[in-house]
């Protein structure tokens, strides 16, 4: 089934921080190479960090001094949101960037999957949790889990939920996420692919007309232009099938649950909590979906996109 067309294509090389908007792309297995390459640990808490803890992140902007591949992630150059800049290689990176932010950070490219203790929170309850969840009985039973735990408010703060709001499914998640910040290997939030399409950002718009649905605020890889026959929030129900995005084939996995990173300022893009107060209630709190890469190839603005 024709879906549309490829209307943008995004890089992050820094966790959190803004993207590149490229022309084309090669995806590997594990997305386009580069995409979230590097990631900033807060050396208080010791874990890799993001937007939802030092919002400041997404008014930065990293690009590539070279062109990543599958093997290879080149150094970044960062610009501050003054206009400053830094790069990877600098001595005084970490310094730099600790003054900037307002915390003590240290800058990382990918570790190998092997380095567990990289990627592994601090939190011994979410070390356990992690273990148990690699059990589907564990899985299924973890909003229960949850609540007799008392780790809903924990969810909940991640997640940037109010009080009255529901908070997310977190057995649908890959189950390493609850031990990890990330895939171990990765920097990902959950699956190394997210797309959004243009209806579901007009959809949100029509609901709550006095925020920005830009799409910075979402951080997709691919922004799918969709036929007009398409309205509403159509990605919502693609878990399970198949993508297809120029000569690349996605699986498509699950809505993907949105957190605060959504209301945060970017670049000539202000604060604005109504975002996701809009997504949670009236999206059922996703907007986009993660997928993950079944048949490797290249993407290019304008390749149409079909779904199966």
């Amino acid at each position: 089934m024709f879906i549309g067309t490829v209307q943008q294509i995004w890089r992050h090389p820094v966790k959190s921080m803004a993207g590149e908007k490229l022309d084309e792309c090669t995806v590997g297995p594990l997305g386009i190479p580069g995409d979230r390459g590097w990631a900033l640990r807060d050396e208080k808490t010791g874990e890799i960090t993001n937007g939802k803890n030092i919002p400041i992140l997404l008014q930065c902007a990293a690009r590539y001094q070279e062109q990543p591949t599958r093997d290879r992630t080149p150094s970044v150059e960062i610009t501050f949101p003054d206009g400053k800049q830094v790069r990877s290689g600098d001595a005084d990176v970490n310094s730099r960037l600790s003054e900037v932010l307002g915390k003590e950070v240290t800058l990382w490219s990918l570790q190998p999957s092997s380095n567990k203790a990289h990627y592994r929170r601090k939190s011994a309850a979410a070390r356990t949790l992690g273990r148990l969840s690699r059990f589907k009985a564990f899985r299924e039973a973890l909003p229960a889990i949850l609540k007799l735990t008392k780790q809903e408010d924990t969810v909940r703060e991640a997640f940037s939920r109010e009080a009255n709001e529901p908070i997310p499914n977190l057995s649908v998640l890959p189950p390493e996420i609850l031990e990890f910040t990330s895939p171990p290997g990765t920097y990902f939030d959950a699956f190394p692919i997210n797309v959004l399409t243009t209806a579901s950002l007009e959809a949100m718009a029509s609901l709550n007309p006095n925020a920005v649905w830009d799409v910075r605020r979402f951080r997709p890889n691919f922004l799918i232009e969709t036929n007009k026959a398409f309205v509403g929030l159509i990605e919502a129900d693609w878990s399970g099938r198949t993508l297809r995005v120029g000569s690349v084939e996605f699986k498509c996995e699950i809505p993907c649950s949105r957190c605060g990173m959504t209301i945060q300022a970017h670049s000539g893009l202000p604060k604005d909590p109504s975002v996701l107060r809009s997504i949670v209630k009236d999206a059922n709190q996703n907007l986009g979906i993660y997928a993950t890469v079944t048949s490797m190839g290249n993407v290019s603005q304008g390749d149409r996109v079909e779904l199966f």
